[in-house]
């Protein structure tokens, strides 16, 4: 009756200083060997039917080969799980052992199994349904159990070589992360600083393109019309004649302006365009050095989770690819509908940015300043909100589809979480860029919200968006862990076995979920995007973005040993769709910078005017700058008699004209000739661009391999000798 005294759960005096054990199926292992701990609520064994089904859980793993241990405290119960080693030998021969340094060589079952593979494969069958149809998440959710982890053990030196702020210069060792965390963790890391090296040739450019045009500051010939502009009366922002403001007053923005829109603005573009390329195809190069380094080279997922499923359940019948077009017609029209949404926040920003102008300009004077600050903080506020949503429909999605296996699962939900993300984080900046300005009609007509306001252009500041969100990151795990931290600190004066204080250690840190790495990729993918998608109207992204990466190395790696519960190893050869969401972004660049640089900045204007209409026009040589008269030019004439509503202001009383941003004609308002001829020439230069930009990365693409002629030859002689032997291997046989 062994196994039955081994499901006992031993039940204590609330006031005992020192927890009772019990050691099942087997004799008392060592605290090293445990593989994973499962912790439940000392209520629980109060009632019959909660620790009925705790004993059915425990006795399911016996079942499979599982030891276990039963350590209680004052408040938990916690089981210690350990896995026969005939596991992992059965694991052995489904598969030649990847992490063996030969994968020609069969590894003998004496031979210690890896503490990432022993937590995989523990992980999985924890995972899996009981033959009563419940899995662990099922007994989470009724209270049966509370928590399950692998313990750090061994972490000491990855905390001393990696996961300290002083080493932020210093070398990741990503071989021993992918000892310690496995190998989709490794090149999480391995990715991000290989990300984050290629970044300093960016940021450098870009440092030249904004200094240049700190090197022009003065010489600016547009700078030097409007702060000269004394006798250029700009219309008022409003639909009266109230407001009134010299062109001149815009001189200090004007000269700003120069460090984002100048003529380097063009270059830099095609550059990142380049730079996105090269960078995506160094990278493919680097991880065939890595994962054929680790032997994993000719790693096969679907035969790992087939090997996996077999371990865990031998009837298990395999799941057959299968498609629906119904399902996915459907997931199409949702999905569109989520996009639709997020398009619609955007506009509630817009909405926002009216009516608090509206409200605040009777209260403080910085009205701009208040409004695009508060702004920001709502914008914040609702891509936290629409990230919590849009993660419960992208599974809800996944589900209706039915992946066949979990990577399969992961690989749909990235696809679909990533989309709805996107749309989140940059409609808005898409809709500023692209839309809002240009439908504010002329003085006297302009587009209004509810009949009230006017549809201003908007200025979200990012910067104030992306602090909050690294105060949250940085400071959150800290204060959680604290918080959790607390009861121990409370009973610390308690003497404890030291098996059962680790344990408590481990509980005590934040908890992970299979999203913990996927939401640090998520993050890193939208700053991927911000870097470069909008780099043309903010060429110090890249700067930024390397400053951010960083810290945000060191940040992830105290989190993961520190701060956090170990994740669950889990094994790969690349970094999965992810790549194909970095080589979505390079395209949608190319197109969003010809866009920002075609509609957004005034480079085709200025270079329409010099060739067209300036002193310089037709191959005339002239003494004087080619952009000399290009501000007049820019302004359209609209006469204050024609406001709805015109106010006279003290100081403007003879007043009969004032000026404004647009091509437009001055005695009906309607667009002017110069209009459609530039729109003509942005959208053949947007298309000029666009095919040019491709063009390089396509070009790109190809001159540089993804795979190293090393690691081709590498593997090319291994299967060779591999040939070779069996060759001599049946001649010996044939001999005999």
């Amino acid at each position: 009756m062994q196994g039955e005294e081994s499901l006992q759960v031993l039940a204590g005096k609330a006031e005992e200083c020192f927890p009772l054990m019990e050691i099942g199926a087997g004799e008392a292992e060592a605290s090293e060997q445990w593989d994973y701990v499962l912790v439940a609520d000392h209520q629980t064994q109060l009632h019959l039917k909660q620790a009925q089904r705790q004993r059915d859980f425990l006795g399911h793993l016996e079942r499979k080969g599982f030891h276990f241990k039963v350590v209680e405290d004052q408040k938990r119960v916690f089981f210690g799980i350990r896995a026969d080693n005939r596991i992992f030998d059965l694991y052995r021969t489904l598969l030649v052992d990847p992490e063996h340094p030969d994968p020609r060589v069969q590894p003998t079952g004496s031979e210690p199994v890896p503490a990432t593979t022993r937590i995989r494969i523990v992980s999985f069958v924890l995972n899996s349904k009981t033959a009563a149809g419940e899995t662990f998440e099922d007994l989470v959710k009724d209270g049966v159990f509370e928590a399950k982890f692998p313990l750090h053990k061994g972490e000491k030196d990855l905390k001393r070589k990696w996961a300290q702020w002083r080493n932020m210069f210093c070398e990741q060792p990503i071989d021993e992360i992918r000892n310690y965390f496995g190998e989709k963790v490794a090149l999480y890391f391995a990715w991000l600083g290989w990300y984050t090296y290629m970044l300093a040739p960016a940021a450098l450019v870009g440092l030249i393109v904004f200094f240049s045009g700190f090197a022009l500051f003065d010489a600016s010939q547009i700078s030097k019309e409007i702060c000269e502009a004394n006798d250029i009366v700009m219309c008022p922002v409003g639909d009266h004649g109230g407001g009134y403001q010299l062109l001149s007053e815009t001189c200090t923005f004007a000269k700003l302006t120069h460090f984002f829109d100048n003529e380097g603005t063009v270059v830099f573009a095609i550059f990142m365009a380049l730079w996105a390329t090269v960078f995506l195809e160094i990278w493919k190069r680097q991880r065939a050095h890595v994962v054929l380094h680790w032997d994993l080279y000719g790693w096969d997922e679907d035969q790992e989770e087939m090997a996996l499923e077999l371990i865990n359940s031998p009837d298990y019948e395999l799941q057959m690819y299968q498609h629906s077009y119904l399902r996915s017609t459907v997931i199409l029209i949702l999905s569109l509908f989520m996009i639709c949404l997020m398009i619609g926040m955007a506009h509630v920003l817009v909405v926002y940015r009216v009516l608090a102008a509206a409200l605040l300009s009777n209260f403080l004077q910085q009205v701009t300043t208040a409004v695009v600050v508060t702004g920001a903080l709502v914008h914040y506020v609702i891509i936290v909100v629409m990230t919590k949503v849009n993660k419960c429909v992208a599974l809800k999605l996944c589900d209706f589809e039915k992946p066949r296996t979990f990577s399969e699962r992961e690989s749909k939900f990235t696809v679909k979480f990533f989309t709805l993300q996107f749309f989140t984080h940059f409609s808005s900046l898409i809709y500023i860029a692209f839309i809002l300005g240009r439908i504010n009609g002329h003085p006297g007509k302009s587009t209004r919200l509810a009949g009230l306001w006017k549809l201003e252009e908007m200025a979200i500041i990012m910067g104030l968006k992306q602090t909050l969100s690294n105060c949250m990151e940085y400071l959150w795990p800290w204060l959680a862990h604290k918080w959790r931290s607390m009861p121990a600190m409370i009973h610390s004066c308690v003497a404890l076995e030291p098996e059962l204080r680790e344990w408590q250690r481990n509980y005590f840190l934040n908890p992970v979920t299979t999203f913990s790495l996927f939401d640090e990729f998520m993050e890193m993918m939208i700053q991927y995007g911000f870097t470069t998608i909008f780099v043309a109207a903010f060429p110090l992204a890249p700067l930024l973005a390397l400053f951010s990466n960083l810290v945000e190395i060191r940040l992830d790696a105290i989190k993961m040993v520190q701060l956090q519960r170990r994740l669950v190893p889990r094994k790969a050869n690349d970094i999965g769709t992810w790549l194909q969401v970095l080589e979505t972004i390079g395209v949608l660049a190319v197109i969003a910078n010809g866009m920002i640089i075609a509609f957004t900045s005034e480079f085709i204007p200025r270079v329409v005017y010099k060739y067209r209409y300036g002193p310089c026009r037709q191959g005339t040589h002239s003494t004087v700058n080619c952009l000399t008269g290009y501000v007049n030019h820019s302004l359209s004439v609209f006469y204050i008699k024609d406001f709805q509503d015109p106010i006279k202001i003290e100081g403007w009383e003879n007043v009969t004209e004032c000026r404004y941003r647009d091509y437009r004609n001055s005695h009906d308002y309607n667009f002017s000739e110069q209009f459609w001829f530039l729109l003509a020439i942005r959208l053949a230069f947007l298309i000029l661009f666009e095919h040019v930009a491709l063009c390089i990365k396509l070009i790109a693409a190809w001159f540089v391999p993804d795979v190293p002629q090393s690691v081709k030859n590498k593997v090319l002689e291994e299967k060779y000798q591999t040939l070779r032997k069996k060759m001599c291997s049946r001649s010996r046989s044939t001999d005999v």
